[in-house]
């Protein structure tokens, strides 16, 4: 932004003083600066005078945050702030200063970074964590889906007025009728009380850890960033390709660790049931019931179900 005494500098010679001359009075009858005199009577003229550079980058600032053309590409000095003067009386002498304070746009965004930083997603469209809906219009999109959202607005008001739970949801119901996007949208919701959040898409994760197993301290760094994480949601589980380490070793591990500690979240399109018999056969091991059963125990007692109902809105 360019200064008052840069704007002067660039008149002709002659010109300089009769337009420094209106420069000055166009600031000093400014309705802002008039404001300014009337909350401190104690301002003059020449007190003024002497910060017209200070008065001038003010007036520009505020005029710039009117009409703000967004925060990416705002034209203040400091992008995102703007200048607030104070007056202070220093000895008995009368002093005007000139702080830079962050705007409305650049909190908002600062807060939605914080936010954003408390949750890992693998696999997951990013639009989903960080698109903000309210209750209503979730309700709107899909109205035959306002039981499960109820359910879901009731764990989300519980755990911000009574701390984590150590109960988890399991959301079931058919294809693309928002249980990943419910699911984003309560993992976006207590992050703003501090909550951290991890979320996994199941049968993209599953390939990835078969590769990892190549890369244990980044193996080890993932299972313990689910294992440690507030809230953990595995989505779509039951679609992965699953086989017996990841079921026995990585699974059973971090729900063994979480149970009675922290709550662990599901999506998928199979009921509890339909899903340990998806966890009692692999392709390797073949029928395995009672390892199915055995996870089964560190999920089932641990997450109430809800039915998710509604159309089909993928591709929508």
């Amino acid at each position: 932004m360019e200064s008052l005494s840069d704007l002067l500098k660039s008149l002709p010679i002659g010109a300089f003083v009769e337009q420094a001359e209106i420069k000055k009075r166009q600031i000093l009858s400014d309705p802002l600066i008039q404001k300014l005199k009337s909350r401190h009577p104690e301002l003059d003229d020449a007190i003024l005078e002497k910060h017209l550079n200070r008065l001038y980058q003010y007036l520009t600032e505020y005029k710039s945050c009117v009409k703000c053309p967004g925060l990416d590409v705002c034209p203040n000095d400091f992008q995102g702030h703007y200048t607030r003067l104070s007056v202070e009386n220093i000895g008995g002498s009368i002093q005007l200063f000139d702080h830079k304070v962050s705007c409305k746009k650049l909190l908002a965004k600062q807060s939605q970074d914080a936010i954003r930083k408390r949750i890992h997603s693998f696999y997951i469209d990013e639009t989903a964590l960080s698109r903000g809906y309210d209750i209503d219009e979730i309700i709107h999109i899909d109205a035959e889906r306002t039981k499960s959202v109820k359910e879901i607005m009731k764990y989300i008001i519980l755990t911000k007025e009574h701390g984590l739970q150590t109960k988890g949801l399991y959301l079931t119901g058919g294809f693309g009728t928002g249980k990943t996007f419910l699911m984003c949208y309560m993992l976006y919701e207590l992050a703003k009380i501090g909550l951290s959040g991890v979320i996994v898409y199941m049968p993209e994760f599953v390939e990835d850890l078969k590769a990892m197993f190549s890369e244990p301290m980044k193996l080890k760094e993932t299972i313990e960033l689910m294992r440690e994480s507030d809230l953990l949601i595995f989505d779509d589980i039951g679609a992965e390709n699953l086989n017996p380490w990841v079921r026995d070793h990585v699974m059973g591990s971090i729900l063994n660790y979480r149970m009675n500690r922290k709550p662990t979240f599901f999506t998928s399109n199979y009921d509890l049931d339909a899903l340990e018999k998806h966890f009692s056969f692999t392709n390797k091991d073949g029928e395995e019931e009672y390892k199915g059963q055995r996870i089964m125990d560190r999920i089932r007692p641990f997450v109430d179900a809800i039915e998710v109902n509604g159309s089909n809105k993928r591709g929508l």
